[in-house]
This record gives structure tokens, sequence and C-alpha cells, in this order.
């Protein structure tokens, strides 16, 4: 149902990119070379010789670091990145004119595909960050299959981008607590275009999810690296919400290099390198993303139980347009299996019904500290048409939900899956 704006006119992601002008990714390139000056990184490339365009990047995404990295690979060719809505705000001119394709996550955005070919027709690169997020725990989020559908459909080379250490240096859950860290930058071509023409799109799946596999704190471990700023831990507690100690959930706090649990008292010290040590007792999970999935099994184990439901109300601001978020006021989410994402308000006099169903949000939005106007934890359910950010009651609830969705997700396509009789 569409909100009661008074100018309802929507920002249009649905027209074709702009080419870019071949000056400037000479500007893009020294823009980037600056804003690396001072720290440490490594570029590297792998059956790349002799590569030219068109072909599609797919890349992990840690921070914004990312994209400056890529651009010294890149140079001089031209690149268009696929760029969520939010990337536009107060600026979608040049989001336009740098030959970005604009998109809101994770909606089903028929007309990307066609920009995408666009891009590639005209002879360039295509980037794209196909976790959509920047990984919230340093491992590899979640990847849709449509990826190898995307490359089949196009014929073109395939090259996979993994970057390594920008996590540490930015994490998602502490983003301006910027790290020393050494960074590392591989492109890699996974596939041809002969490779792409001859393999089936589920075998183009599989090359994909095992080249963008990555570990933060695996790297962190392997390669000696030791993040010694006395406030490593903080904001920690935003992914690990959940004490493995005694189960309890949003009673985890963190200080200096510390997680605790509010609830039971059970702390654990983050070391230089990355490894959690309990301060008394077994150490349940001394590598932090296994902390991580325990979570999400935790959450699954709900759904399957038929335990979970979230509902609340939220503070509502919406971003149809890319000049300024618009406060709707409180409205009522809920979150379930059967139905997905309810969003039930009133503004301008008029109620509104936003529902986004089960099946089709394989992942949810999610950000800590937001800044772009209210510098809290929150998550965005979006429509073709307009992206609704939405601030919760408890701040810390925003990871479990994007394990809800994902969870639930793959819960339902595994069981249509089942009902055709193909293998899961």
């Amino acid at each position: 149902m569409e909100i009661n704006y008074r100018w309802k006119k929507s920002y249009k992601t649905a027209k074709y990119p702009i080419r870019q002008p071949k000056w400037l990714t000479w500007v893009i390139w020294m823009l980037s070379k600056i804003a690396l000056i001072g720290k440490k990184y490594e570029l590297e490339t792998i059956d790349m010789e002799g590569l030219e365009p068109p072909y599609i990047i797919f890349s992990n995404h840690m921070a914004f670091i990312d994209f400056e990295l890529a651009a010294m690979v890149t140079y001089p060719k031209r690149v268009s990145n696929v760029v969520n809505i939010d990337g536009y705000h107060m600026m979608p001119w040049l989001l336009t004119w740098i030959g970005s394709i604009c998109t809101r996550k994770f909606t089903n955005d028929i007309h990307l595909v066609k920009s995408v070919r666009r891009v590639l027709q005209n002879g360039d690169i295509l980037c794209m960050y196909p976790e959509a997020r920047y990984t919230p725990i340093g491992t590899t989020s979640f990847l849709p299959d449509s990826l190898g559908r995307l490359v089949k459909m196009n014929k073109v080379p395939l090259v996979v981008v993994t970057h390594r250490g920008n996590y540490l240096y930015s994490p998602f859950w502490a983003y301006k607590n910027k790290r020393k860290v050494p960074m590392k930058t591989t492109f890699r071509q996974v596939l041809t275009a002969q490779q792409v023409e001859q393999m089936s799109a589920e075998q183009i799946n599989a090359v994909i999810w095992e080249a963008m596999q990555y570990d933060e704190y695996r790297y962190q471990l392997d390669n000696s690296i030791l993040i010694t700023e006395p406030n490593r831990a903080e904001g920690l507690q935003k992914v690990l919400y959940q004490c493995p100690h005694c189960h309890t959930e949003f009673q985890m706090a963190t200080e200096r290099a510390e997680i605790f649990c509010k609830h039971c008292g059970r702390r654990w010290h983050m070391q230089a390198n990355g490894q959690l040590q309990a301060l008394e007792g077994q150490t349940e999970f001394a590598h932090i993303p296994d902390w991580f999935e325990w979570e999400r099994e935790q959450v699954r184990q709900q759904i399957l139980a038929g335990e979970y439901r979230y509902e609340d109300e939220v503070e509502v601001y919406s971003f149809p347009r890319c000049y300024r978020f618009i406060p709707l006021g409180k409205a009522k989410v809920c979150h379930d299996f059967e139905n997905g994402f309810t969003i039930d308000g009133h503004y301008r006099g008029e109620d509104y019904h936003i529902r986004r169903p089960p099946r089709g949000m394989n992942s949810l939005h999610v950000e800590y500290d937001f800044h772009r106007f209210r510098k809290e934890n929150c998550f965005d359910i979006s429509t073709q048409d307009d992206s609704f950010y939405c601030y919760p009651t408890n701040p810390d609830i925003i990871t479990k939900l994007a394990f809800a969705t994902e969870e639930i997700y793959k819960i339902h396509a595994e069981e249509k899956r089942r009902q055709k009789g193909l293998k899961i």
C-alpha cells in the first residue's frame, strides 16, 4: 500500500546507468590513492593476464575501503558498481555520473538484470557485492542462487575479488574505530567466457560459493596479526548478543577488550590475535565466528519449534527519494515464519500496510549505528520504490532478525525443493 506522501514520486531505480566518462577513471584512481595514504595494503592478481572487459566482478564486502582498493586494480577501465539506494543520499547526481546502478536491497529488481547487461554490452566491467552488506562477523554472508544464472545469461568471464584484513581494519560493529592492520586484495579470474558457456548455472554457483569463502579471524590468526588497541572488543555485543554460558539474549556488553554477560557475569577477553579467552572456566568459543554461527543455530531451532515471533513498535524513517529521510512516526512491525515482515502504521491521516513475504526476502539489511541521521542500530525493509528504516525498542535485536530472515527463507526453500523431489 502506498504511503500518503505530500509528494509521491519515488527515485527511479529502473533506469539504465550512463557510461562512465573515461577521464573519471583517473579521478577515481587518484582519489582512492590519496585515501589509501598511510595504510598498509597489497594488491594481487591471479589468472588475469590478457583479460579485457567486458567481465563481471563479484567482491566480498567489509568496509568502504573495499571500493578504493578495487579502483587501484581496475584502473583505467570503466567500472559500474551496483549501489544500494542509501548510498545515493544527498548525491544521486554523483553516483549517476560515475555510472553506478541503483537498487534497493533484497528486492526482486528485474531492471537490475537489464542494467547489468547494458554495462557489459558497452564493453565495461560490472562490479557487484553479492553479500549486499558489510560482513557482520568477518565471514561470508548469504549468497543468493541467482548469481549463477546472472553470470550464465551474460556469457562473460567472472572475476572474484577477495579483500582480507579490511574487516579487521574497520569491523562493521565498530566501524569508526580504525585499526592498524595490513590489508590484501586479490583479483582472480575464476571462470573464462568459454567455461561459463559450458557450465550450468548450478555449477557456476558452486564455483562462486567456493571462491567467495573467507574468514577474517582465521586470516588474522594464520598471519599472526596483532590488534593491540585497548578498546578492540567494544561494540562486539551487537553481533554476539546471546550468552553461550547461560543462553540469555540481549544482556551482553563490552568494555575495552572484554565482552561479558550482565545476567550471569561471565566474561571473555578478546586477545590481540582475535581469539577469545574466558576469564574463568572453559572457553565456549575461542573463534568469534563460531559463537556467531551458534547464535544462528539457536534462532533456526526456535523457528523449527514454532517458537519464533518478533513484534515491536518501532520508529520508521522512509527513503523514497534521495535527498531526505521522512519520519513516519511509530509503526507496528511483525516478523514470523508464515507471513514474513509486516509494517502497519499511520501517516498524514491514512493507514498503511507493508508486507514482505518470507520467500521474497533472502536476507535483511541491518545497520549498526546508522550514520545518515540517527546513530543507532536499525533494520531496513525495502519495496520496489521505497525503503523503511526501522528503529526497534531493543537495538540489539537486529542481528537476530537478520538470522531469522535468512533461516526462514532457507527453510521455505528447502520445503519447496523437497516437494519437487529435489536434493536439499
